[in-house]
């Protein structure tokens, strides 16, 4: 879309994805959920659903999804971005917490162990979807069960796949990482970047 408006539409609700795409220069507007929409229906997982391919199929509803809204709403044409973050313990698929009793389940599950961050990213040109996977490995050291109630209390696991923020107190805890922090956080960058300049965005 060379020549084009010169901004993406985030959609997103996410502030950390926000965020990135401003740390590489990316010009955007967001596109959240009108007020009927629910958003979370399409982060439901299908029995047996393995963790690459349960968060790519959620990225593309939220692209479709998007691409929809758009149109509804009539806006300015512009590329659409769409990215969806979760975490795997082996093929168990770690979402966003129910409640306090379901973070803290998640991170004693964490705990002591290696598991898998996945983000997948779309972006929409107005004619065909690029997309791309990235993996990351997270390793936490043995978090005390004391340690886990106060992160839980302090409400920063809810929102959050895996009951965590990387960018959060718990970091303090992270003893290793292999791959992509952006990714992690929730947009993988390198990838994004590439994904972006194939449909004409300028990025720094």
């Amino acid at each position: 879309m060379k020549g084009g408006p010169g901004f993406v539409w985030l959609a997103s609700q996410s502030p950390r994805r926000a965020q990135l795409l401003q740390q590489i220069g990316v010009k955007f507007r967001l596109l959240p959920p009108d007020a009927g929409e629910d958003a979370e229906a399409l982060e439901a997982v299908h029995a047996g659903e393995l963790p690459a391919a349960y968060v790519q199929r959620v990225t593309r509803l939220k692209l479709r999804a998007a691409a929809a809204r758009l149109a509804r709403r009539g806006g300015e044409r512009a590329p659409i971005l769409c990215a969806d973050t979760t975490v795997a313990l082996g093929r168990r698929i770690l979402g966003k917490p129910a409640d306090a009793a379901d973070a803290a389940a998640m991170l004693r599950a964490l705990s002591g162990r290696t598991h898998r961050v996945l983000t997948a990213v779309a972006v929409h040109d107005g004619r065909r979807t690029h997309a791309a996977l990235s993996v990351s490995h997270v390793r936490f050291a043995a978090m005390p069960a004391a340690t886990i109630v106060a992160y839980v209390a302090g409400g920063e696991p809810f929102g959050k796949a895996g009951a965590y923020a990387i960018q959060g107190a718990v970091a303090a805890w992270i003893a290793h990482i292999e791959g992509s922090h952006s990714g992690i956080v929730g947009l993988p960058l390198h990838e994004t970047a590439g994904l972006l300049r194939r449909c004409g965005v300028a990025v720094a």
